[in-house]
């Protein structure tokens, strides 16, 4: 008797890369990625990219702009860039159009754009104050209002925003940007209330101590980047690519019933 031949080779792998692609693709996407040019918003705006999406940067510096661009051209993701300031009004306005006007409306919104400036509280001026608030919270909040209800006429959207250990617990002076990135952390909750019966989902990723310019002020201090690097249960501090997973995750399909979350990427800083 002749035995029966075995399934071919590409079966169980074409399988599985379709259930995967169901999941985790993002082909026939487009993203905007507020600070995509650098740490954390680069790394994802790489991650929704090379998984399919048409990704727009919007960030200040033409040269680190064009530079990321170029590189996930490379890598043979659509990709564009805007520059822009988000510290007014007016600046969040024209870059919105502007990024719109690219591969058309955005399915995925991520808000990693941010300052870092932090006197001590009793220093702080409103001048701090105004610029903080301007770039870490009024921003995404306009944004989420420009795009959040196309997104919920259209049936679909991811809303992900990059918020702070500072958001939930006061530590290395919180000041200002704390306060900011509470407020994003609340207002995620918001949107998810209003936009996810339509297929919204709005959710935060809280990173702990992070490698990244933003963080300059701590990473050039080898002594204090040893010391928050031991208070995780992994042992290290942050990479700006450890954010890749997550947010293709939450940009995806497979995210779909998580919303008004925080996920915290932080190697067990949190909870140690």
């Amino acid at each position: 008797m002749t035995a029966p031949s075995p399934p071919p080779a590409s079966s169980p792998s074409s399988a599985s890369s379709a259930y995967l692609a169901r999941l985790f693709s993002l082909e026939g996407r487009v993203a905007l990625v507020t600070g995509g040019s650098s740490g954390i918003g680069r790394a994802i705006a790489e991650a929704l990219a090379r998984a399919g999406a048409g990704v727009v940067i919007v960030a200040r510096r033409e040269a680190e702009l064009a530079a990321t661009v170029r590189d996930l051209e490379s890598h043979g993701c659509r990709a564009a860039w805007v520059s822009a300031d988000l510290g007014t009004r007016e600046g969040v306005a024209r870059a919105a159009e502007e990024a719109a006007g690219v591969f058309g409306e955005p399915d995925i919104l991520v808000n990693s754009a941010a300052v870092n400036l932090r006197p001590p509280m009793g220093e702080l001026g409103q001048d701090v104050w105004d610029t903080t608030m301007a770039v870490n919270l009024q921003a995404p909040y306009l944004l989420g209002q420009r795009f959040g209800p196309g997104m919920a006429e259209r049936g679909f959207g991811r809303i992900i925003h990059i918020t702070s250990q500072q958001a939930y617990r006061a530590f290395v002076q919180s000041g200002a940007y704390g306060v900011s990135k509470a407020g994003l952390a609340a207002l995620a909750r918001s949107q998810a209330e209003a936009w996810s019966p339509h297929g919204v989902t709005c959710n935060a990723l809280v990173p702990g101590f992070v490698m990244t310019p933003l963080n300059a002020r701590l990473s050039d201090d080898p002594e204090t980047v040893a010391a928050l690097a031991a208070r995780t249960m992994v042992g290290r501090n942050g990479l700006a690519e450890d954010f890749a997973g997550a947010a293709v995750f939450l940009a995806g399909a497979a995210s779909g019933y998580i919303t008004g979350q925080a996920l915290f990427v932080d190697g067990g800083l949190s909870v140690h």
